[in-house]
């Protein structure tokens, strides 16, 4: 049976109508047939959502007894048991009592959707972990009981439960949320038109941005290029001048206006033909743009104007900012510019911003390579004076009598025109057509296809060949600019990506999605296999095209060595761009091994460390080990000796000594075992919300009766602790103070909170460690100064500090005023202490609220 779907109720508040509208589905559900079971909804005593109960099955809750109360929870096992079609399951991010199966009723869910049961449930946009920060900003409120983000965005459906504060403050007034004794306190507090406006603005954003990734999701799949104005997305194009942070500010204020507006920033890099940028000011541009919330992006298109609007329309933008021309006002001549050709191909759905800048028609302080070497207009105009030129000389010339000396200069001085206008082939069709017009009307016989003078062929010859000679220079050293244009873009895109390494974007699926964005592809994957008989897989896949499962498959395939490939969909790429993307695969093969070497070298660091430790271990049991044992053993002998009459007295005495040996022993196995599962990774702790002044009185036990003063007031906050580990931990702390304090002088332990913390501090008066001793004392099999070998293997405190950092806090050691050293224990608190620990709701803020 396949995985269940979920459909998730979101409320901005309590009282909305999650609830209601979660139970009104279930009635229409029942109406067409489907087995539909109420596991757990609560109705918070509220009439109309109670009415909606009638008619649907309930599963029986089952009943915990916790801090002399009776509370009830969903019975998980009975809804397995039952196997409905649809399950509700009221209140996801609720915390289950302590002795549930599960600590947080959505990982109930998640356990009845692995079992194929259809669920339905309703969460408050408070109750997202991702918002935590912002809520207590807005409410100033923190909540407690959360659900991670990615649970209710896995979720098959989403549905908006909105409502406008003032209509939820009436219903509010009416008590049709809470009782009237709790009105007036929550219409003042959590309820405050404010509050309820922000957070319906959260939830709406929170909703739109869902919407958005299934709508990138649909247009990709359904290969849709035309732009749909969903939302504002704004694209900055930047050509690496002064005047880009002026286009990247202004695009950020036209995003500002419109919720949810995003901007884009582009740098198009020409394979052939560049305008000199500066890195430095490139990268302060993406600095900016990233610095203002926005993205950066590099691409490589021959056509600027064709390869913006193709990234527009590919990231389903809706404005493009551009900036006014550079050029000045004659190099117009040479076409209209990217800004109009932009403006002009943009379609009705895509709006161009053209903004004005200090450094308009200042020009780009270098020439500009344009076209494919020497590009359309100018061949064109080679053309022109190649064909159209030497009749236009020849009727010229036919005015006037010059001498053939000079009219071959001036044909000459022609094709050297059309070379350096249109390279080799204008300048060739201009020597034919200037000869055949000299041989013509120039050289006896006159009109007549033929020469009488053999002096006049060699200087046509030479005519001729001068043209060629020039045509092949000007053609040469053009290729040679367009080679070094492409090369330049090559290196641009190479130092793009070492920058990349440099910042850290070493991941391999970072690394393939810049693959993709570079060359405009649609996915782009890293495919592998064992040898030549293995199938493919697939090491990494970025992008929403089609998935490829071998390379040739693809549009674009790179081999990298014999059983690696990198294979793009999208386009096929010309051969010059093959270079470049073999740099890029040849790096993505080094990401992928270099992740693969740091995880052997994490596996192989743990297996040292394990050696380690077993190492430790043995040399610790040589002694440390031995001494109880032999105590004990000992005893024991001469207990059983016949040849000996013990007394009460000595009999007590050693059978003492045997207990004290035993709990040595004890004690030393158990910090053994500790510390081996840290260093294993074993130990998951099981976090729940406790007092301390339940845990840390137990962790005394193992020390003399007024050895220790505790100070630990009942108004401190819960923490979130495992306590097992915790009372391990203080036990090891407070053993540890206690040996090394002075004899009747108690060890303290207190405990205060601070700020969204607890810290508990316990306090010795023995020799106290320096502070260059004071990272040591926490490493394993330490003892610090002159301590004897029986007095334990050194592992207590590293213990100590290995459970606290598994918990999520802290172990410090500091000096005590006055000599002495002081532990500092950090805890998280888990908020104020409620009357019940899964409270109904209360008016300032409720904890588990729904409609």
């Amino acid at each position: 049976m396949g995985r269940g779907k979920l459909r998730i109720y979101l409320g901005a508040a309590p009282g909305v109508g999650k609830t209601y509208a979660m139970l009104s589905e279930a009635h229409r559900r029942v109406e067409r047939g489907t087995d539909c079971v109420v596991a757990f909804v609560e109705h918070h005593d509220r009439p109309r959502t109670e009415v909606m109960l009638h008619g649907l099955e309930q599963v029986l809750r089952r009943r915990l007894e916790y801090r002399g109360g009776v509370f009830p929870e969903m019975d998980l096992d009975a809804v397995l048991a039952r196997r409905p079609q649809v399950a509700l399951v009221d209140e996801l991010a609720h915390t289950n009592i302590p002795g549930s199966r599960h600590a947080k009723r959505w990982q109930d869910v998640e356990e009845l959707l692995a079992a194929g049961v259809d669920v339905i449930s309703t969460v408050n946009i408070q109750h997202l972990e991702s918002l935590g920060d912002v809520v207590e900003s807005i409410t100033g409120v923190r909540q407690q009981e959360t659900v991670p983000d990615e649970v209710v965005r896995r979720a098959d459906q989403v549905e908006l439960v909105d409502m406008s504060p003032e209509a939820l403050r009436r219903r509010m007034a009416h008590g049709n949320i809470y009782k009237p004794d709790k009105v007036d306190a929550a219409l003042s507090n959590y309820f405050r038109p404010g509050n309820l406006t922000a957070l319906r603005e959260l939830a709406l954003l929170w909703v739109a941005d869902r919407v958005d990734a299934h709508l990138t999701q649909y247009r990709s799949d359904h290969r849709v290029s035309r732009i749909w104005g969903s939302r504002e997305r704004i694209v900055v194009g930047l050509t690496g001048g002064p005047e880009g942070r002026t286009l990247i500010r202004r695009a950020a204020r036209l995003a500002e206006k419109g919720a949810g507006g995003e901007v884009l920033a582009v740098y198009i890099a020409r394979s052939d033909g560049l305008t000199s940028v500066s890195p430095k000011e490139l990268a302060m541009q993406r600095t900016l743009v990233e610095d203002l919330g926005g993205t950066f992006h590099h691409v490589v298109g021959d056509d600027i104007p064709a390869a913006l609007l193709a990234f527009a329309r590919g990231v389903n933008a809706t404005q493009i900012v551009l900036g006014s021309s550079r050029r000045k006002t004659w190099q117009y001549v040479f076409g209209p510019g990217v800004g109009a050709t932009v403006a002009r191909e943009s379609g009705p759905d895509l709006d161009v911003h053209i903004v004005t800048h200090d450094e308009v028609a200042k020009g780009r302080g270098l020439p500009v390579a344009r076209g494919a070497r020497l590009g359309r207009s100018r061949r064109a105009w080679g053309w022109i004076a190649g064909v159209a030129g030497p009749p236009f000389l020849a009727a010229l010339l036919n005015t006037v009598d010059l001498g053939l000396a000079n009219d071959m200069l001036l044909f000459l001085a022609l094709t050297v025109a059309a070379a350096l206008l249109g390279g080799l082939l204008p300048a060739l069709a201009s020597a034919a057509v200037g000869s055949l017009l000299l041989n013509y009307f120039y050289t006896p016989p006159l009109h007549r296809w033929t020469i009488a003078d053999p002096k006049n062929i060699v200087a046509i010859v030479i005519f001729v060949a001068v043209g060629v000679a020039v045509a092949s220079v000007v053609d040469l050293a053009a290729r040679r600019t367009h080679q070094a244009a492409r090369l330049r873009a090559e290196s641009e895109i190479l130092s793009f990506l070492a920058g990349n390494v440099l910042r850290g974007e070493t991941g391999l699926e970072d690394l393939l999605e810049r693959v993709r964005e570079t060359f405009g592809m649609e996915s782009a994957a890293l495919l592998e296999r064992a040898s030549d008989v293995e199938p493919w897989t697939c090491a990494g896949r970025v992008g929403q095209g089609r998935p490829v499962e071998r390379p040739d498959e693809a549009d674009v395939d790179m081999p990298v060595g014999d059983h690696m490939a990198l294979a793009l969909t999208g386009r096929v790429l010309p051969a010059e761009d093959r270079r470049v993307l073999a740099a890029f695969a040849a790096q993505a093969a080094v990401v992928l091994d270099r992740r693969r070497l740091q995880e052997e070298a994490d596996r192989a660091r743990t297996l040292a460390e394990g050696n380690r430790i077993r190492t430790a271990l043995l040399a610790a049991v040589s002694h440390d080990l031995r001494t109880p044992l032999a105590g004990i053993k000992a005893a024991v002998t001469s207990l059983r000796s016949e040849d000996v009459e013990w007394s009460e007295e000595d009999r007590a005495e050693l059978l003492e000594g045997i207990e004290e040996g035993a709990d040595r022993l004890d004690h030393l196995v158990g910090n053994l075992l500790d510390m081996s599962r840290l260093q294993t990774g074993t130990v998951t702790p099981l976090i729940r919300e406790i007092d301390l002044d339940e845990v840390v009185p137990m962790a005394l036990g193992g020390v003399p009766e007024a050895s220790v003063d505790l100070d630990v007031p009942e108004t401190l906050p819960m923490v979130g602790v495992d306590p097992g580990l915790l009372e391990r931990a203080m036990a090891n702390l407070v053993e540890n103070a206690v040996k090394y304090s002075p004899s009747g002088t108690p060890v303290l332990v207190a405990a205060s909170a601070l700020a969204d913390r607890v810290e508990v501090r316990v306090v010795d008066r023995g020799p106290g460690v320096p502070d260059e001793a004071k990272g040591r004392i926490f490493e394993p099999f330490q003892r610090y100064g002159d301590a004897p070998r029986g007095a334990g293997v050194g592992l207590g405190l590293a213990v100590a500090r290995g459970f606290a950092e598994a918990m999520g806090g802290t172990l410090d050691a500091e000096d005590t005023p006055g000599g002495g050293l002081t532990m500092v224990l950090t805890l998280r608190a888990a908020g104020p202490r409620p009357e019940l620990p899964h409270a109904a709701e209360h008016a300032a803020q409720p904890e588990r609220q729904t409609s």
